[in-house]
């Protein structure tokens, strides 16, 4: 395969970590939070601790999705396999 497919498998596969990778990380800490409060609070709490809940499963999907590039950039000389998704231009 060349760079440019084997990027695009790459983003296709990156995206689809990172989409379960947050999946999961909202109903662990959903699952939390009923176990722990979800009955001693009122309705519209819950709906806004779920709407938290999921932002904060967001933030913590980018540090966990960065942290695992950061180790696969260390491990894998990124320029050998992918080609660059973004091309300088040229001085105008």
């Amino acid at each position: 395969m060349n760079k440019k497919v084997n990027t695009a498998i790459f983003i296709v596969g990156a995206t689809l970590v990172n989409v379960v990778l947050m999946i999961i990380l909202f109903v662990l800490f959903l699952t939390v939070y009923g176990i722990i409060a979800a009955s001693r609070v009122s309705p519209g709490v819950n709906t806004a601790a779920a709407v938290a809940l999921f932002v904060i499963s967001i933030v913590g999907t980018y540090f966990i999705y960065h942290r695992i590039v950061a180790y696969m950039s260390g491990k894998v000389n990124m320029e050998r396999y992918f080609a660059p998704i973004f091309r300088p231009r040229g001085k105008r």
